[in-house]
């Protein structure tokens, strides 16, 4: 097995309120890829729906990287070839979402969010559909780094709300964009600059409609020395406030700042830091 590029924490728990857990967490270390699913649809038909597409985009991402390097830029798009090869995945994944809820009647609107990072060089390339998170804790600074496919956020966009008016007066849960809706979806695709001991955080809403975004940031600067403890007490503290939704927290950190050892990442940064 080759060594993994990412340190990886990953855990998904039903809650407190619903019969099972519809969302789906996969993870490759030695790929540097991770995928949270929130699945939606009548009973367990989320849980299918996000299972395909997870297992979908790992599979994509897996032929798709060996094919060529990824850290090479992809024709007039300003993004690698790795954001490329990951939004094609999730939107294989729509496509396979969508074709099983027209083909089998118990799947019938069916649907699922999803989040995706791939790290590859000194970046990391994101992919997002729905209300599903990734959020970044570098040094002290804490910060979401997708943006909601939501009612709620449209409402704060249009400036119909503020964001704790709009969390007061209108459902969590509606999203206005999900695989499997629809033939064909729009995905969100960006890239960033890593930096070494940063930590990103995908999760399902079930985490950050139970915690607010000051205590994730708390519990994830008290536990970051230990990435499964810090997954751990995130989905115990969901769960103490409730736990109305199933809770899906993956965290992920460059191998490089744990060994300890100079490599590429931080040399990387040390060369940004002497040309600046």
């Amino acid at each position: 097995m080759p060594k993994g590029i990412i340190e990886v924490a990953n855990i998904s728990d039903t809650g407190q309120k619903r019969p099972h857990n519809e969302d789906s967490a996969v993870t490759d270390s030695a790929l540097g890829l991770a995928v949270v699913a929130d699945g939606m649809g009548g009973y367990k038909a989320g849980e299918v729906a996000s299972a395909i597409a997870a297992q979908l985009i790992l599979n994509e991402v897996r032929a798709g990287i060996v094919q060529g390097d990824a850290n090479a830029p992809a024709g007039s798009s300003g993004l690698t070839r790795a954001s490329l090869v990951i939004r094609d995945a999730v939107a294989k994944a729509n496509a396979e979402v969508f074709r099983t809820a027209q083909e089998v009647p118990q799947c019938q609107g069916m649907g699922t969010t999803v989040v995706v990072v791939l790290y590859h060089g000194a970046k990391v390339s994101i992919a997002h559909v729905g209300d599903s998170r990734v959020y970044r804790l570098r040094g002290n600074e804490f910060k979401q780094i997708t943006r909601d496919h939501s009612l709620i956020q449209e409402l704060i966009d249009r400036g119909f709300f503020t964001p704790e008016e709009a969390a007061e007066n209108t459902p969590r849960n509606l999203v206005t964009r999900a695989l499997g809706i629809e033939q064909s979806v729009e995905v969100d695709v960006q890239e960033q600059d890593l930096e070494a001991g940063e930590i990103y955080l995908l999760c399902s809403d079930g985490l950050n409609d139970m915690v607010d975004d000051e205590e994730i940031h708390l519990t994830l600067s008290k536990y970051s020395a230990n990435l499964d403890e810090a997954a751990t007490e995130l989905v115990r503290l969901a769960n103490e406030k409730g736990g109305k939704d199933n809770i899906s927290v993956v965290l992920v950190r460059p191998q490089d700042s744990v060994d300890g050892k100079s490599g590429f990442l931080t040399k990387f940064n040390g060369f940004l830091k002497k040309g600046s």
